[in-house]
């Protein structure tokens, strides 16, 4: 049986940099990346836009543009990564249990950063029309076609939500921001940024009640009551966006360790350690009044501190030798566009419109078209599995990416609503779509059946 010193569930800022920590500290940790559940893999920054204050970029950083430099960085010093989701922690036993969908992963120490997950209003007739109009991810879905040029709306007062009203302006003929108090919670300078933009309506004291339109096409227009008057009304909007707080996803730990009131992990301020020795919390699952990407990533470092110096005093670290001592540098390589001069006939991975086309017409096999927006985090969880699937089916299939951005008219005749989306065909044929992020191995599974059936 293995057992690893340290095993990090949660991929954030806070995951990732105390993998960096524990890493270079030669503890070799293992990171459970998550994947579906309580969120995306990456945090809620991989959902986000510009991060504006985040130390080290002047001009501002994309929020998964920045994730996917920290996890480059805990990946290059020798972090383990598992892509699955956590399913079960024992902590009843030593070392301490941690099931996946496919392993029994034991460990001496554990770090949850697991963070929280974005709420939802649970309206009449939010289901329905949920990825026909509602969206919790601006970034995500924001520049799909459904969207452009038609009013939208934003739910929420915050930082964030005020992010992803500047941000739907791009694509967006107006925005309407729903606020239920007479105040935006956001920062000063954001709040100065959203009233004296003209594109953004803030619709102050108003309480969103249902969505509705033609159940089975598209989301039409919003209900809203005014607090003051108690009058409802209507807004024509194409597009609604939630932005309306997390709750920290403890659903693992609930009666293992100690939970406080607010339903946040529970430990000492300034802490890491919880209530089971060798267990520690680091991030938004432990955090309830600061929340920002730099204290999550100071948490990350407190907590590798801490489980350092734990499992020395307990002499349970085994280290790694590294050979050499200092790693490569990591590579930063932006995908060309394929265009006649440089497409590739049988080439394993190509982007944009010129590619698909002449795939889609000559290919006689299996054809994996991603389409993503460059904002997109999902797009950036999703991606190297797919591109992972490609590799080990060999020959078999042939991935496209295309940018819905670069090939509107594309997405359009495509029907894409939201990114990341996957289409397979076969021989002109679309055999299967999913939408957002779906389990590498039941897209490969369909990719095997595929494969099987044709031959």
């Amino acid at each position: 049986m293995t057992i690893e010193n340290l095993v990090i569930i949660g991929s954030g800022p806070a995951g990732y940099t105390a993998a960096i920590y524990a890493a270079r500290a030669n503890l070799q940790p293992l990171l459970i990346t998550g994947f579906e559940r309580g969120g995306i893999a990456g945090g809620q920054l991989m959902t986000t836009t510009f991060v504006e204050n985040f130390p080290g970029f002047p001009n501002g950083i994309m929020g998964p543009d920045l994730m996917d430099l920290i996890k480059s960085q805990a990946i290059r010093w020798g972090t383990k990564l598992l892509e699955v989701d956590a399913e079960s922690i024992d902590l009843s036993q030593f070392p301490f249990n941690i099931k996946t969908a496919d392993d029994d992963i034991y460990s001496h120490a554990i770090i949850i950063a697991t963070g929280a997950s974005a709420n939802k209003l649970n309206l009449p007739q939010e289901k329905k029309f949920w990825s026909k109009g509602i969206s919790a991810c601006a970034i995500c879905d924001g520049a799909t076609p459904q969207f452009r040029d038609e009013e939208l709306a934003v739910v929420g007062g915050g930082d964030s939500a005020c992010e992803e009203a500047v941000y739907l302006t791009k694509f967006g003929s107006h925005v309407h921001l729903i606020v239920r108090s007479n105040q935006l919670k956001a920062s000063k300078a954001m709040s100065d940024r959203i009233i004296s933009n003209p594109q953004i309506t803030i619709h102050w004291n108003t309480e969103l009640i249902d969505v509705e339109g033609d159940e089975n096409k598209w989301m039409e227009r919003i209900k809203i009551k005014e607090q003051s008057s108690n009058k409802t009304k209507n807004i024509y909007v194409k597009g609604l966006f939630y932005a309306i707080g997390h709750t920290p996803n403890t659903d693992l730990l609930k009666g293992k360790i100690k939970i406080n009131t607010n339903g946040y992990v529970a430990t000492e301020p300034g802490r890491p350690e919880t209530s089971k020795e060798g267990v520690f919390a680091a991030g938004d699952v432990a955090d309830k009044e600061w929340r920002q990407g730099v204290t999550a990533a100071a948490s990350g470092c407190k907590a590798a501190l801490a489980a350092e110096k734990w499992l020395t005093q307990k002499g349970l670290s085994s280290l790694i030798k590294r050979s050499p001592t200092e790693p490569d540098q990591t590579k930063n390589i932006n995908m060309e566009v394929s265009t006649k001069e440089n497409f590739q006939e049988n080439g394993k991975w190509q982007k944009g419109s010129y590619a698909l086309r002449k795939l889609y017409h000559e290919s006689t096999k299996v054809l994996m078209v991603v389409y993503t927006s460059p904002n997109c985090g999902p797009c950036h969880v999703l991606k190297p599995q797919l591109k992972r699937i490609v590799e080990e089916l060999d020959e078999a299939v042939q991935g496209i990416e295309i940018d819905i951005d670069l090939d509107q008219e594309i997405a359009k005749q495509a029907g894409i609503n939201g990114t990341p989306t996957v289409q397979l065909f076969l021989k002109k044929d679309l055999k299967k779509q999913w939408k957002g992020v779906k389990q590498r191995s039941e897209i490969k599974h369909v990719i095997t059946e595929i494969i099987n059936q044709e031959s």
